[in-house]
């Protein structure tokens, strides 16, 4: 009875295909090791390990519990002081959103955030430790997959990039939450936030490389493709008529279109916590569960040992519950505290 209910008012969004514009990305850096399809210690930099894997995507550092959200880029080219001179430009065409032009104000240095509202979901990208800004390139204006944005550096905050270890830190993912203010300061962190929700907190990735060579291999045609491929690590339900910024900002992750109103959701998420499949439940789907209550359905153990860097569940009383990053997540996409 409440399954009909559920879908007879269906949220629309004037101009949004769900298809989404064919992709069609540009490296983000001069480096022409991974367009020669070469092997990624050729142009990853290491992170002062000597290991170029920790420039990479995931577990990559501290024998695999320290999690990189990005991957990191080396430098090309360099001016006669040392220091790296390569041009960053924009992986796809978008929407510049966010500039930090302070590097003391972010572990991320000088960075640049851009949205990309052709592609669906529609992704951001990130483009961190930048000696400098491009003129004309401000919150607001319109780039074009390989427009330049700055030039590759090492500013950071907190700690010091030496200059032979200068590179690009570049970033795909999703932003979970237009409420993280209010998270933020529910958690105390006892600092400003400088960043509004472009917070590297806020912000949520996915391996770039994978992607680029996903796409590369012809595997994916669309950004739906490639958030299709993903793994489940966790299914997970919770009661709530909420429909989160989340789902409206990115409806194409959503199994079926897009409901006025929900008694609950059923997510899939992959192995770092992020929500890449959403389903709408009627009210007899969530049935035993309090409000706001979560419920894990299913757990991959395999990948989720594997993957040592993110904690996502942990098991108690002969149940699954959500702990530390996917509870994080959680309270950033549903408001939980």
């Amino acid at each position: 009875m409440m399954r009909e209910l559920l879908l007879v008012v269906v949220l629309a969004i004037p101009g949004l295909s769900l298809a989404g514009e064919k992709l069609q990305p540009v490296w983000p850096a001069p480096h022409p090791a991974w367009a020669q399809g070469k092997p990624s210690n050729a142009f990853l930099q290491e992170a002062g390990s000597g290991d170029p894997a920790s420039g990479g995507f995931g577990g990559v550092r501290s024998g695999g519990r320290q999690f990189h959200e990005g991957i990191d880029i080396k430098a090309l080219r360099h001016d006669r002081r040392g220091e790296a001179a390569d041009e960053v430009v924009a992986a796809l065409d978008g929407v510049v959103r966010h500039i930090s032009s302070v590097p003391g104000k972010s572990s991320y240095g000088r960075y640049i955030v851009l949205e990309h509202p052709d592609q669906q979901p529609a992704v951001y990208t990130l483009y961190a430790h930048l000696a400098s800004i491009a003129s004309g390139i401000r919150p607001g204006v319109n780039v074009r997959a390989g427009q330049a944005l700055g030039i590759m550096g090492r500013s950071a905050s907190g700690y010091a990039i030496p200059q032979a270890r200068a590179h690009l830190h570049f970033e795909i993912g999703l932003r979970l939450s237009d409420e993280f203010q209010s998270w933020y300061d529910w958690k105390k962190f006892g600092s400003r936030n400088e960043h509004g929700v472009y917070n590297g907190m806020n912000l949520l990735g996915t391996d770039p490389l994978a992607f680029f060579n996903a796409y590369r291999a012809d595997q994916i045609k669309t950004m739906g493709d490639w958030f299709a491929r993903m793994q489940p690590a966790v299914k997970l339900r919770i009661a709530t008529r909420r429909t989160p910024d989340f789902v409206r900002r990115y409806p194409a992750l959503v199994s079926g279109k897009l409901p006025m109103l929900a008694a609950g959701w059923e997510i899939e998420c992959d192995w770092t916590g992020l929500p890449f499949r959403w389903t709408p439940l009627g009210a007899s789907e969530i049935q035993g569960l309090r409000p706001n209550e979560v419920r894990v359905i299913e757990v991959n153990q395999a990948l989720l040992k594997r993957e040592k860097s993110k904690d996502l569940v942990i098991r108690r009383g002969g149940r699954w519950e959500p702990v530390d990053d996917l509870r994080t997540v959680l309270q950033l996409v549903f408001g939980l505290r």
